[in-house]
């Protein structure tokens, strides 16, 4: 009994109740015509895809800087190296690696410049960093029009110049990492490939944190005057944690590109964090401390529901009202996982 209790407790009851709702959708989903094995492949799909855009999160909540609300500014770097992939014809596993060697960089040259800001507003990090993702992104709105790409696949057909606001990667490296070693058993897929790699790097995060450093940027997030006293300097191990996280942001939007099939450019980025943000609360992170088990938990839990929910509510209700009932259940579950933030800091 206190074994349970502890669990409980450990856990919590949001997380419990909200796993018992998604398991609940999966009991109910053959009885009203929904196919269980596709629901759990596009359940699965679509936490492979989000995955590591919330482990970005990870590095910024545990040296002290909260919740990357800049996280567009990491997708920006990673949309860059996308496009450059393309603009060169890169093809395979190649075009996804060559995206990859230009978005990293890129990320952690951004994410030098977002610490700075951040360094300089310690107690505010939060409502600076959607302040810096939203205007990044307003900036790019115009960049996109006026960077020198010339890949007709890319630039609009009529002008001649600037790119399209979707761009297609089949052709390039669509399905790349997800097609890898994929299992398909009928109407269930298993995107094999695209959980190695986000397995890959929750271990590259996970052994991070067991580093010199790693440990030196947790101590800064739990307690930044010790940290200086015990001679850690505060805002170096604040700069890695946000070079790290755009980096991560920018790896994360190119394994969502590949399974989406589409590089979203202009206002796609503006609103990409606060599911990440929503996921990682969800899974149990609060603003100074975040795990790799609250990044899977939360995934999964965020992702299931805003899968299974639109799909047996319009067979139910036989209507199909599923984008609306996705924006609800989405934005609902983003202000519960927000609000949840709030009470955990005071």
């Amino acid at each position: 009994m206190d074994r349970l209790k502890n669990f409980i407790e450990d856990f919590g009851w949001p997380r419990i109740i909200i796993g018992i709702f998604l398991l609940c959708l999966f009991i109910t989903a053959p009885f009203v015509g929904v196919r269980v094995g596709t629901s759990i492949s596009d359940t699965l799909v679509r936490v492979g895809m989000n995955g590591v855009l919330v482990l970005a999160m990870v590095p910024m909540v545990q040296s002290g800087c909260g919740l990357n609300f800049g996280l567009p500014l990491g997708i920006i770097a990673g949309l860059l190296g996308a496009t450059t992939s393309v603009q060169f014809g890169m093809k395979g596993l190649l075009g996804i690696l060559f995206a990859f060697s230009i978005a990293i960089p890129l990320g952690l040259a951004f994410g030098f410049l977002y610490a700075q800001i951040l360094n300089r507003v310690k107690g505010e990090e939060m409502m600076i960093a959607t302040y810096v993702g939203f205007s990044s992104v307003a900036l790019m709105c115009m960049a996109w029009l006026l960077l020198p790409f010339s890949s007709p696949v890319m630039i609009w057909g009529y002008g001649g110049s600037g790119l399209r606001t979707t761009i297609s990667t089949d052709g390039f490296w669509n399905h790349v990492l997800s097609d890898f070693m994929s299992v398909q058993a009928g109407s269930f897929y298993f995107p094999t490939g695209m959980f190695l790699f986000f397995v890959l790097m929750l271990t590259v995060v996970w052994a991070f944190f067991r580093t010199k450093t790693g440990t030196a940027m947790t101590a800064v997030g739990s307690n930044p005057e010790f940290a200086r006293a015990s001679g850690i300097d505060v805002d170096r191990m604040r700069t890695i944690s946000v070079m790290l996280s755009t980096a991560l942001g920018a790896i994360g939007i190119i394994v969502y590109q590949q399974s989406f099939g589409f590089i979203q450019l202009y206002m796609g980025p503006l609103y990409m964090a606060f599911p990440a943000v929503a996921a990682i609360l969800l899974g149990g992170a609060s603003v100074n401390k975040a795990s790799i088990t609250n990044v899977v938990v939360g995934t999964f839990l965020f992702q299931g529901i805003l899968t299974m929910t639109p799909s047996v509510i319009n067979n139910l209700i036989k209507t199909d009202m599923s984008e609306v009932i996705r924006i609800i259940v989405s934005n609902g579950m983003i202000l519960y996982a927000l609000t949840r933030k709030t009470r955990v800091k005071r």
